[in-house]
């Protein structure tokens, strides 16, 4: 079969990790799959002539409004998966909401990372429960053995002795969405108070204005770094290493990188969103927070009480190993490729 595959593929966003991913789930069953991103095109029409001209026999789209409306008249069988801003920010716009409840009913089905997600969905369009499965990301993480972490640390303009510092890493693309700003003066509070903590933000420049606006205020801000881009495998390392991993967006889909933290056994401190509560119990597999100073707060019961943070990163791991299996992952795309091809529902 194959299959064009629909995304925003912004460089190192998540939505662009995840289109990655799902198409090598894809591609492993025999497939052919096709990714373009949706940006590049104006209108369906643009979308239906290139289905005709490379013939492709079904689709699939990540975000129901940037992507999937391109679909509405693909003449072809096709899938959709929500992407995270589409149900929890274009779902408020009366037009879009209406847009993409037209892609959900024609769409064979429908993927969420969340039943929080399938609910919000089944609220918005009744009736169209019976063909959203709830899938969350699988996870697979690899920390590189050759980064030195006293090295980074010193790269990086952490000087204090490495066995004393409390390293609290937030990785994110750097754009408005990921708001890593947020808990920035909060931080620098304490780190005057406690000069062993610090706070890392590590992300590809997404955004330029945005990114220059970050690198000034981390700059005024006294034992808060940012480093704009690591390997994948770099990034690992530098989180198994970190005291605990931060996320402090405005809205989220599922998080890679709390998941990835949860794998690697790291504690997650995270702001108490949806997408984000979603995977983060509260006192069990994480901590949330609603604004910085609970931020801080939070922070302090954790370096205090080793104990409960050898109970959350246990929880968290055992947590990822039994929702976020990449095997079961793959399976689920696998299955439901198939089904676009047949009248066998999934």
């Amino acid at each position: 079969m194959k299959l064009l595959f629909l995304a925003c593929l912004r460089p190192k966003t998540g939505n662009s990790t995840t289109a990655d991913r799902i198409r090598e789930h894809i591609e492993a069953a025999g497939h052919t799959c096709i990714l373009k991103d949706a940006a590049g095109f104006e209108n369906s029409s643009e979308v239906v002539g290139l289905i005709a001209k490379e013939k492709f026999d079904a689709a699939l789209a990540i975000h129901l409004y940037k992507a999937g409306r391109f679909l509405l008249d693909s003449g072809i069988s096709f899938g959709v998966i929500f992407g995270g801003t589409d149900i929890n920010e274009d779902v408020q716009d009366p037009r879009k909401r209406e847009i993409m409840g037209k892609v959900l009913q024609k769409a064979r089905f429908a993927v969420a990372f969340t039943e929080e997600i399938k609910k919000l969905a089944e609220a918005y369009w009744l009736c169209m429960g019976s063909k959203i499965h709830v899938q969350p990301q699988g996870i697979r993480t690899k920390a590189s053995k050759a980064l030195n972490w006293k090295t980074f640390l010193h790269s990086s303009a952490v000087n204090e002795n490495t066995d004393d510092v409390h390293l609290f890493l937030m990785a994110c693309g750097l754009r408005q969405v990921k708001d890593p700003l947020f808990l920035v003066d909060a931080f620098s509070e304490w780190h005057l108070r406690n000069p062993n903590v610090y706070m890392m933000i590590i992300g590809p420049a997404i955004d330029p204005v945005f990114t220059q606006k970050v690198k000034a205020k981390v700059k005024r801000s006294q034992g808060v770094y940012l480093v704009l881009e690591k390997s994948q495998e770099d990034l690992h390392a530098a989180m198994k290493n970190c005291f605990a991993v931060v996320n402090s967006s405005i809205s989220e889909g599922m998080s890679a990188a709390i998941l990835e933290a949860m794998d690697l056994e790291v504690a997650v401190l995270a702001r108490d969103v949806p997408g984000n509560a979603a995977v983060v119990k509260h006192g069990d597999t994480g901590l949330l927070f609603s604004d910085p100073k609970e931020f801080v707060e939070l922070s302090k019961r954790l370096i205090r009480e080793p104990a409960l943070k050898k109970e959350i990163v246990s929880k968290a791991k055992e947590y990822v190993k039994k929702h976020h299996s990449w095997e079961h992952e793959r399976d689920t795309y696998q299955n439901l490729i198939q089904s676009l091809l047949s009248d066998t529902k999934f």
